[in-house]
């Protein structure tokens, strides 16, 4: 592994304790343990969300593909947000 680019993240206090600890327990504690490690996970999280990705069928034109579901919608977005907004004070009122 060569050097590469830095990345700073902020995790818990309780988070950073076991992964520090962690780190130099399976990498050993020399130096680049904890890179190596924060690498490791890195590699782990893009693989596991590339493949979720997949499965997910994003249209090239999402806005286009949204204004065909609404395309039998005959009130405006003002009249839509207006209904929303009494659904929720419904809501609301009803839930206490």
């Amino acid at each position: 592994m060569g050097l590469g680019w830095l990345i700073k993240v902020y995790v818990s206090s309780e988070v950073e304790e076991k992964f520090r600890r962690l780190a130099m327990m399976v990498y050993g504690y020399g130096k680049g343990s904890i890179s190596k490690a924060a690498e490791d996970a890195f590699l782990r999280w893009i693989m596991q969300h590339e493949a979720m990705l997949k499965e997910v069928n994003i249209p090239e034109d999402p806005v286009g593909a949204i204004k065909g579901m609404l395309s039998n919608v005959k009130k405006s977005g003002v009249d839509l947000q207006h209904e929303a907004r009494k659904i929720i004070a419904l809501k609301a009122t009803t839930s206490i």
